[in-house]
């Protein structure tokens, strides 16, 4: 774990003990705003010198600012570690079960005397958890999702901490060693949202000084093993990567074989089998002499088959063994055919960056349009927009788009919060104004399936509503998506015309492969935002397009795929021949 994600989680800690001593709420919150400025902030948090600096960020008081600054000098902050010492660390362990929460925590451990969470498992499998005051069996079952969660995800890697890895170490083994040819294996080259290890291929004929040069690289930690073909290390930042070295003869295959997944794999083997052939990591050989027929690179491995390559993200036995053996394979969607991002934040509610920052990343990304779809008014914690902020900002947009001075178009927007009873902030006439609406759930996460889905479904319907965002409201890891009929808001959004969001950020994935799928075969368009809150934000684009590559999108079936011009057609139906000056 890097520097900033250890601060980040100090601060998380800090916020969840001081809720168990029952600290006032304010306190409490003030610790988890910190942890997501640290997060936003990244490495430049530890610049600051003196508390004044690290108060300019927006979330950061005085004695948030000391605590940081004392962890930048001892690598650790006093007051955790004094509750760490006055709390259990049975009750501590309890923390990590989503839907459980601080103060539910607190409340089983001393009324049930649960110390594991596997005894809070055996507790809610008894309903004996629905007998205690202040939760009852809806908050039973969410805790019972919520270590089924915990479960299923525990020990793997967010998607993009592993390949931020991955590449760095493919780019300084590429270094030492030119002309290596080296590539990502696994759940990692198939891009899947959580990643069980880092494995990485390599092709050399001299084995020995690859693993030489891969044990020495500077982010290696600790050799956990060095073999002749195979080593694994340990990682500056606590991960675990394995290196393979393969004869180039056999690249081709051992990438096949150990890219996977095993259905698919599986799948291919089968269509050997039938042809009187087999394939292993080693290449493609006929039964009857053994013979070699294929193996240096995926490409023949897959045509001696009578298959056309298909994408590693495809490679799910989802249907995709069948398309290339029909030469039918999809063009998925490339980062070159995003032409902007449709959701994003400035300062004016919780980022960090101004209307300028924001434009001049995005002509860094080589884009066309940017949507500004800060927070809107009952969002507080966000500082969400009021009506006259929010209209100030379309003046300025306006008035930026006027100059004429960058090929980035500002798209005026907002983030509305779809309330309980589907209703959305501001009036029609401010609605009417902007070229933008996104609408999603920030809170009720644990309503009623047929209340949540009754609430998207209403946004969904609502004429200005153009994109839902983060449909399923998860976070990868850390909270599981709320119940809904996703089927019933596809088809409203078929019918509507309304986008559905894949949301890029890393910690979202939102709508994720399985959903996009779906989405596509019933025609509803998807929207990709990164929900940037900095500049650096942008770049997680990145992980949406992979996503969305798992999801068998192409360029077609995505909003921000279009030109600007047919973009604003889009947006605008219906409402007016010609958007605003300024807007073109």
């Amino acid at each position: 774990m890097g520097k900033v994600d250890e601060l980040s989680r100090a601060f998380e800690e800090l916020a969840e003990l001081s809720d168990i001593k029952g600290e006032v709420r304010f306190k409490v919150n003030a610790y988890h705003r910190a942890a997501e400025v640290v997060r936003e902030v990244g490495e430049e948090i530890f610049q600051a010198e003196e508390v004044k600096e690290l108060r300019r960020y927006k979330g950061i008081g005085e004695g948030i600012a000391k605590k940081i600054l004392e962890f930048k000098r001892t690598g650790t902050i006093s007051k955790l570690e004094e509750l760490k010492e006055e709390i259990p660390v049975e009750l501590i362990s309890l923390l990590q079960v989503p839907n459980l929460g601080p103060r539910r925590a607190k409340l089983v451990y001393d009324e049930l005397g649960v110390r594991t969470i596997e005894e809070l498992k055996e507790a809610a499998e008894a309903h004996r958890l629905a007998e205690l005051h202040g939760l009852g069996p809806k908050a039973e079952q969410n805790i019972l999702e919520g270590i089924r969660h915990l479960q299923t995800t525990t020990g793997r890697l967010p998607i993009h901490r592993a390949h931020r890895i991955q590449e760095e170490i493919i780019r300084l083994l590429g270094e030492r060693m030119p002309g290596l040819s080296l590539s990502p294996a696994g759940s990692l080259r198939r891009m899947k949202e959580t990643i069980g290890d880092i494995d990485i291929l390599a092709a050399s004929k001299e084995p020995e000084a690859v693993m030489e040069a891969f044990c020495s690289l500077p982010i290696t930690e600790k050799v956990l093993l060095r073999g002749d073909t195979k080593s694994s290390v340990l990682t500056t930042d606590g991960l675990q990567v394995d290196l393979r070295v393969v004869a180039p003869e056999e690249y081709g295959a051992a990438l096949q074989y150990f890219t996977g997944s095993k259905a698919h794999n599986v799948r291919v083997r089968e269509i050997a089998k039938k042809a009187g052939k087999k394939v292993s990591e080693y290449g493609v050989f006929r039964v009857k002499d053994n013979r070699r027929l294929a193996g240096a690179s995926e490409e023949e491995v897959y045509a001696e088959l009578g298959m056309d390559c298909p994408p590693p993200e495809l490679r799910e036995n989802r249907g995709e063994v069948e398309a290339a053996l029909e030469h039918r394979l999809p063009a998925l969607l490339t980062m070159e055919d995003i032409r902007g991002d449709l959701h994003v934040h400035t300062e004016a509610s919780d980022g960090t960056a101004d209307l300028l920052d924001m434009r001049a990343a995005a002509e860094a990304m080589g884009y066309r349009y940017l949507a500004i779809t800060d927070h809107a008014a009952n969002l507080k914690v966000a500082n969400g927009l009021d009506r006259e902020r929010l209209l100030r900002q379309v003046e300025e947009i306006e008035r930026l788009n006027a100059k004429k001075d960058s090929p980035v178009l500002l798209l005026s927007g907002t983030e509305l919060n779809v309330g309980n009873r589907g209703e959305v902030d501001y009036d029609p006439e401010v609605l009417f104004r902007l070229d933008v609406v996104i609408a999603s759930i920030h809170g009720g996460f644990r309503q009623p399936r047929e209340q949540i889905t009754r609430r998207i479904l209403e946004a969904v319907r609502n004429p200005h509503v153009k994109i839902v965002a983060h449909p399923t409201g998860r976070l990868i890891g850390q909270r599981p998506p709320y119940e809904v009929d996703l089927k019933a808001v596809m088809e409203a959004a078929a019918e509507t015309g309304t986008a559905l969001e894949l949301n890029a950020f890393p910690d979202r994935l939102d709508l994720n492969d399985e959903n996009l799928l779906e989405a596509r075969s019933r025609g509803v368009m998807i929207a990709l935002g990164t929900d940037a809150h900095r500049r650096e934000h942008l770049a997680f684009m990145f992980y949406g397009v992979a996503t969305a590559r798992r999801g068998w999108l192409g360029r077609e079936h995505v909003l921000n795929a279009m030109e600007p011009e047919e973009l604003l057609a889009w947006l605008w139906a219906g409402r007016e021949k010609h958007p605003p000056s300024g807007r073109r």
